[in-house]
């Protein structure tokens, strides 16, 4: 049996706000409904935004648990670093923290969900 990733469902207590985000900083096509957004981006599953509006934002890096988090290669770091502060990420790790070793730089959501942007492989 094949298991094929369709979509990452993300809980957001504004849904707006974070469909927003997510939309601006992959791009793609974005579909509203009063609970939910479906963004579409090219060669990634379905992103959905679902209202929770209990939802509390992980406090990640001064808790353990991040409930969840994406990791995205990108050719540029700096221009990832502009797009995702842009589109309304805030930096969970100073972008000094990045080497050549470890090349990814630590950002959070609008409802706090984290992010990492990674140095694509070079091949």
């Amino acid at each position: 049996m094949t298991f094929t990733l369709s979509s990452v469902i993300i809980d957001a207590a504004d849904v707006e706000s974070e469909g927003a985000f997510w939309h601006q900083l992959l791009g793609g096509s974005i579909h509203r409904t009063a609970t939910h957004h479906f963004i579409q981006a090219p060669g990634l599953p379905v992103l959905v935004i679902q209202s929770a509006p209990d939802q509390i934002a992980p406090n990640w890096p001064h808790d353990a648990s991040q409930q969840m988090h994406l990791d995205f290669a990108v050719e540029d770091l700096a221009d990832a670093d502009r797009t995702a502060t842009t589109a309304g990420a805030t930096r969970l790790r100073p972008t000094t923290d990045v080497t050549e070793d470890d090349g990814s730089r630590v950002y959070a959501s609008p409802a706090g969900h984290p992010i990492c942007l990674r140095r694509a492989q070079r091949r």
